[in-house]
């Protein structure tokens, strides 16, 4: 049902060998040292027509189905996550916010430059006391005119003091709820825009994340992309970012599943390979199946979507699934490799931390299962209560 094209397999070929020649040596070593990728590095991806496949062919996109990103993200993530990460923002990311709702005016000023690799876009949602709870943000907008005022604080912002710009989620008016919500972009340096120190966070080393803090923050009206009382329309834009962390999910547990099958052959224990054992062919089994298992919902929810989004409902399943199998797999990884997967050397122990960080971003999987049941049985439920 989900056999790949000649085309696919060319592009899937073509981001496998770039990711593994280019950017699988240098993995490691930005791990270490938490660096994010060079924008010269981005522009190469961009002018190799891998970043920004699902932007419209207009703007400077690819204009190619959902799945054609997921299948270069994935490629990419294998390799080095921080490679990947570009190619997650261009093609899945909030960019696409842009993409579905924006003004012809809005795509033609801020789409071209994330397609071209020469800036990227990030979300900034989340503050001190909303999280899951997104509809509770306090940062405040008001439209004066011909621009609007922005004062307030977010947190947990991946990419933030790296990214050039952010879609930032406000508060423009007193109506409850999602019904007073909206969605601005801002430069980063935009003045009035300050931001804490960098966190040193468990994993996703290098991608960029700190406390932004706006002090009477103005940007032109153009920027609103997300009118007052939009806010619920966007779960259409999440469904297609929550494809791509369920791929960023896949793409990790598949490389710790291959390492774990080279491994098994060849580490060596009471004098035969440790593949010999049965408990360890259990274990290899195990992640097997769960990889296929994560692979197939992401490619249901992400063929059906075409060049548009895929369905919420198959999206958070394939989101919750992936989140919770990533972490599986990579604990499994680690116990097969034995003290090796407890090293950085083999890189399992970054997979391992990675995972977990996915798992948070987008939406738990404890949010999902909620999204979920209200999806299947037709029903919003009130967790205010």
């Amino acid at each position: 049902m989900f056999d790949l094209t000649e085309e696919q397999i060319e592009l899937r070929d073509l981001a496998q060998k770039v990711a593994r020649e280019r950017y699988a040596p240098l993995a490691k070593e930005m791990d270490h040292d938490r660096t994010h990728l060079p924008v010269q590095e981005r522009k190469f991806i961009a002018n190799l027509g891998l970043l920004a496949l699902s932007l419209p062919e207009e703007y400077g996109g690819g204009g190619r189905p959902l799945y054609d990103a997921l299948i270069v993200q994935e490629q990419f993530a294998k390799a080095n996550p921080q490679a990947a990460w570009p190619i997650f923002e261009a093609s899945v990311g909030p960019v696409r916010v842009i993409d579905l709702f924006g003004t012809d005016e809005q795509k033609q000023q801020f789409l071209p430059p994330i397609a071209s690799g020469d800036k990227t876009l990030a979300i900034a949602i989340s503050e001190p006391d909303a999280g899951s709870a997104a509809t509770d943000v306090s940062t405040r907008a008001r439209v004066d005119g011909g621009k609007v005022v922005i004062n307030g604080a977010k947190r947990w912002s991946s990419g933030a003091g790296v990214s050039e710009q952010y879609l930032v989620y406000v508060r423009l008016s007193d109506s409850p709820g999602g019904g007073g919500m909206g969605a601005v972009v801002v430069d980063k340096d935009t003045p009035g825009l300050t931001f804490g120190p960098q966190e040193e966070l468990m994993g996703h080393r290098g991608i960029g994340s700190a406390d932004m803090f706006f002090d009477e923050v103005v940007v032109p009206v153009e920027n609103l992309i997300v009118h007052e009382g939009g806010f619920n329309k966007l779960f259409t834009a999440f469904s297609i970012e929550r494809l791509g962390n369920s791929t960023m999910c896949l793409a990790i547990a598949q490389e710790a599943l291959d390492r774990t099958a080279t491994y098994v052959l060849e580490r060596k224990q009471f004098g035969k390979p440790i593949i010999d054992f049965q408990t360890v062919q259990t274990m290899l089994a195990d992640m097997v199946i769960q990889v296929d298992a994560a692979r197939l919902l992401i490619q249901r929810a992400a063929v059906a979507a075409g060049t548009g989004a895929p369905k919420q409902l198959d999206a958070s399943i394939a989101k919750c699934y992936a989140n919770e199998m990533v972490k599986r797999v990579t604990d499994l990884a680690m116990q097969a490799h034995g003290g090796y997967g407890y090293s950085e050397e083999y890189e399992i122990a970054r997979m391992y931390r990675d995972a977990a960080g996915w798992a948070i971003a987008g939406g738990t999987p404890a949010m999902q299962r909620t999204r979920i049941a209200s999806e299947y049985v037709g029903r919003r439920f009130n967790q205010r209560g």
